[in-house]
């Protein structure tokens, strides 16, 4: 069997992730990673324990190995520019979230994949997490019955684990950590739900750097549902929460556990299924054509939009702080 050969442009923390989903995989290889940080690739490649090409910049790893696909793990602002070059060259693309920085680029590139022939994906891992698809079943299951609210909130260290790196860096980061962690959390209510914000209110607050830090939001979504969205990143830990109340019951998630409430009757908690599917591997059955791609760029392009709105809608208070 001949193997999927993989590059990775970004050979970070999250490039570790993904390696070590593709090393489960027999018909992968990881053939090569490009990286500016010399160190960062040697870690990668001892870590991960794999035989790579090695390259500083990107387009040499693109003109100098044979490649089927490439895996984006770059800063935000590079994603453009790294996804573009890859998609003209005839390499698929899987890219971390979030897409891009701009509709503009996201929907570039997404006509851009299709004039190639390309498979572009993009990395929402929530769509592959058994309690989330345990939940969005409950839901289109008609459990809980018409939703009336949505609430999530996300609470992590985030301004300590980045405090020096390009994620506090407007001009590599685009934004903070709404942008970056809280995007896993925009996703997965857009997702779950289906449903699309009107309107938007928060109060956004930088904490003494150049980037947002926490961000507190009202939403009004279609279908009459109302919802809040709190993503915190000055807090001593992770701690992810939603609520999706309807109007005869209520699905509540708290670090992974999921609990199911009808009208009057006690909480049952759920058994989840162990996951048997991630990113990773949904990324290379569409490349061979076994699947659709799970996480296309036209919905990742509602969760751009949706970032952008709640930014949009505390732009004012933003500038002062």
């Amino acid at each position: 069997m001949n193997k999927i050969r993989i590059g990775f442009i970004g050979s970070g923390g999250i490039a570790h992730y993904h390696a070590s989903h593709l090393r489960e995989l027999e018909n992968v290889l990881i053939a090569a990673i490009a990286d500016p940080n010399p160190e960062s690739r040697h870690s990668f490649i001892q870590t991960q324990d794999v035989e790579a090409l090695e390259f500083d910049d990107f387009e040499e790893m693109l003109n100098h190995s044979e490649l089927d696909g490439v895996i984006i793990c770059s800063p935000h602002t590079l994603h453009y520019q790294h996804a573009k070059t890859a998609l003209l060259k005839g390499c698929h693309v899987l890219l971390e979230k979030p897409m891009v920085c701009s509709v503009e680029e996201a929907e570039e590139l997404i006509a851009l994949s299709k004039e190639k022939k390309c498979v572009l994906q993009i990395s929402y891992q929530r769509h592959y997490q058994p309690e989330f698809i345990h939940i969005k079943k409950l839901i289109e299951e008609n459990q809980i019955g018409i939703l009336t609210s949505v609430n999530a909130s996300l609470y992590q260290d985030w301004i300590y684990l980045s405090a020096g790196t390009w994620r506090q860096k407007p001009a590599l980061s685009g934004g903070g950590m709404l942008f970056d962690s809280g995007s896993h959390i925009l996703d997965a209510i857009l997702w779950i739900t289906g449903l699309t914000p009107i309107e938007s209110k928060s109060f956004i607050h930088q904490r003494g750097t150049e980037v947002d830090i926490d961000s507190f939001t009202t939403v009004k979504y279609t279908q009459n549902v109302m919802g809040t969205i709190t993503i915190a990143g000055m807090s001593p830990c992770w701690h992810e929460t939603y609520s999706f109340i309807g109007d005869k019951g209520a699905i509540f998630y708290e670090n992974g556990q999921v609990s199911l409430v009808r009208n009057g009757e006690a909480p049952v908690n759920q058994s989840i299924e162990v996951a048997d599917n991630n990113t990773d591997k949904s990324f290379i059955d569409a490349i061979l054509g076994i699947k659709e791609v799970e996480v296309p760029g036209e919905f990742a392009i509602r969760v751009l939009k949706f970032t952008k709105e709640i930014y949009e809608a505390d732009s004012a208070n933003l500038q002062k702080k």
